[in-house]
């Protein structure tokens, strides 16, 4: 299986310092102690890229960030760290017309499910900014912006183990609907909440086995 030129939307389990866009925060750098992920070589995604020949094209993954515009103790992400934000920025740029995109992983929806975010309901059309703050309604336009924007790219949803079980399968089902690929993560070890090196591991070697 290979990725060949892969596009990362994530949170702080893709995030390492030096390889997310400046001003972005992080979970994960260079001599931090109360983890033994110590190197960008220890990310699931740098392990993957690795075993199937993947290139690094761009990796947005912002620590603490939410899918939908409901950010933790209710702040508005709408115009910052949201991934609709993020991805309407390189839509507005062109992003994906200059630069030729394989394989995109998308690895969110943990902070939408953790940080207390009005969940809302599934809904397919005539969306409006308000209804972006729930989590369902963000996450099916997320995910239709996304696969109707960049026909001929491989879209993989990964989706966290731990995670409110009404969230994870909104994710499932708008991610499907509209095309992308979902993989159910497993459990995996964590601290802090945060992968280990070995539950950066699992994550690899769980996407290796389920990846079309």
């Amino acid at each position: 299986m290979k990725t060949n030129n892969v596009f990362i939307f994530g949170d702080s389990y893709s995030a390492f310092e030096g390889y997310v866009p400046e001003g972005y925060e992080l979970h994960y750098y260079l001599g931090r102690e109360d983890t033994d992920v110590k190197s960008v070589e220890d990310l699931w995604w740098h392990k993957l890229l690795k075993e199937t020949d993947g290139k690094l094209i761009m990796n947005d993954s912002w620590s603490g960030s939410t899918i939908g515009y409901t950010g933790y103790h209710n702040v508005d992400c709408s115009e910052t760290s949201s991934f609709i934000c993020r991805l309407e920025k390189y839509l507005k740029e062109g992003f994906f017309e200059k630069n030729k995109i394989d394989t995109l992983f998308v690895f969110g929806g943990t902070n939408d499910s953790w940080c207390g975010a009005p969940i809302g309901e599934m809904m397919y059309e005539d969306f409006k900014k308000k209804d972006l703050f729930s989590v369902l309604p963000a996450v099916c336009y997320f995910f239709k912006r996304l696969c109707e924007e960049l026909k001929g790219v491989k879209i993989v949803c990964l989706i966290n183990s731990r995670l409110n079980e009404t969230i994870t399968e909104g994710i499932k089902t708008a991610a499907e609907h509209y095309g992308a690929q979902v993989i159910q993560l497993g459990e995996m070890e964590v601290t802090g909440g945060h992968p280990t090196a070995l539950g950066m591991e699992q994550i690899k070697q769980e996407i290796l086995e389920k990846l079309q």
